[in-house]
């Protein structure tokens, strides 16, 4: 087992990350991006096409948080069903972003595609299970919901969901044809280096450790020197740190592990999940499958692997393998780790503007990659000069979440209660 516990596979296999310095000395830019995952990523790569001058700073390394330790499911829309999230932001801001964020797929595979990312991209769908009746009839509601809507989704019933997952395990499944699958780090990593080949400047190791209003703009303060910027897009998510630690405030503490098996024999894969599309259940602790391009299975759920955690969530893992695809028979764990995911308490994102000229949109909820890549770009143009009004989202304050890190506790106690148990029959 190679206990990388925070990137594991996608660390292993995703492409070198482009060799970037950290900021030296003093220097100026127009905007300031904070935080080199996907939103940003997209932001620095969106501005720079039009023209626009900027500079990202990233405290580690790009792909260091959440974009760099997902599952790698490239999702169409949020978490909710439509109508839920339109009762929560209203049918305005509702339909507009069920639209945009339905169509972020598009945006995802058509940079992958124009800058030639090597991220073991597939769009071939996804899979959304269900383990029991009542998910069964959860999906139900969302295929007529989207169906309203033009997409492309078709609700399988349970032998055809056997077929396609390779399981007897669920009740039926939802295939989504906009949506797909990536290396997520890699995918990073492939953004990275699109921002450069257009001219973008990124900085490594460059965490901002003090962030001031002056004239004309905003001081942004690191180690080893400074940057003023007349605007700021922040993009730190679920792993903010330094002078914006204090911008988690608003999310509950969420976890989530994932276990990668050695590559199955390719008799074997022609049954696990045949067409590879990536999949997950309608569990309230919800578990997720998928392969990788080397036919390696990768299992996850909720929770963090560090301590006495990691052999309780291992053997869950060994045991869901053995009851959801016993085709696999005996097989070692080669891999290991976690990330956390930036969550809200109602799974809607949130748009900030702290000032007229800072601005920013967090807690993908566990859909980091399509919204990512949309609102790094929808951030991008409405910094260039454009509206708020683009963003379909309304503009929220900070207002801290009660109990937080009680929640936080709660939620992961609760994980591994559950995979102590589960399966075990």
């Amino acid at each position: 087992m190679k206990k990388n516990i925070t990137h594991g596979l996608w660390e292993a296999t995703a492409p070198a990350r482009p060799k970037l310095d950290s900021l030296q000395g003093d220097q100026k830019t127009d905007i300031a991006i904070i935080g080199g995952g996907y939103t940003g990523l997209s932001a620095a790569l969106h501005l720079t096409k039009m023209g626009k001058e900027s500079i990202l700073l990233e405290a580690e390394d790009v792909g260091y948080g959440g974009a760099g330790r997902n599952v790698g499911l490239v999702n169409a829309g949020l978490w909710l069903m439509p109508e839920d999230l339109i009762q929560l932001v209203g049918p305005v801001y509702g339909e507009k972003l069920i639209r945009i964020l339905g169509a972020s797929a598009d945006l995802v595979f058509g940079l992958i595609q124009e800058y030639g990312i090597e991220c073991e991209a597939l769009r071939n769908g996804t899979l959304h299970c269900a383990d029991s009746r009542s998910g069964y009839k959860a999906l139900q509601q969302r295929e007529e919901q989207w169906l309203k809507r033009g997409a492309p989704v078709r609700l399988l019933e349970r032998e055809e969901a056997a077929v396609a997952t390779g399981s007897s395990s669920f009740y039926g499944a939802l295939l989504d044809k906009r949506a797909g699958t990536v290396q997520p780090l890699a995918y990073a990593v492939g953004l990275a280096k699109a921002a450069l080949k257009e001219g973008a400047k990124l900085y490594n190791h460059s965490p901002v450790t003090g962030f001031d209003k002056v004239s004309g703009g905003w001081k942004l303060s690191t180690p080893k020197g400074s940057l003023t910027a007349k605007s700021v897009i922040i993009a730190v998510q679920g792993y903010a740190e330094h002078a914006f630690k204090e911008y988690q405030k608003n999310l509950v503490p969420f976890n989530y592990f994932q276990f990668a098996t050695s590559p199955l024999p390719e008799k074997v894969l022609k049954t696990v999940l045949p067409e590879r599309q990536g999949a997950w259940d309608t569990n309230l602790i919800l578990s997720s499958y998928r392969l990788d391009a080397a036919g390696r299975l990768v299992v996850g759920s909720v929770g963090m692997v560090e301590g006495f955690a990691w052999d309780i969530h291992e053997n869950w893992v060994k045991r869901t393998i053995a009851k959801t695809f016993p085709q696999v028979g005996e097989t070692s764990l080669d891999y290991g780790w976690y990330g956390r995911i930036a969550m809200t308490t109602n799974h809607i994102p949130r748009f900030h503007i702290l000032d007229p000229s800072v601005a920013m949109v967090t807690s993908y909820n566990g859909r980091g990659i399509g919204p990512g890549t949309v609102f790094g770009k929808l951030l991008a143009e409405y910094m260039a000069g454009g509206s708020p009004e683009n963003i379909p989202l309304p503009v929220t304050n900070i207002d801290p979440v009660g109990f937080r890190n009680l929640r936080g506790l709660f939620y992961e106690a609760g994980a591994r209660l559950y995979h102590f148990v589960q399966r075990r029959i």
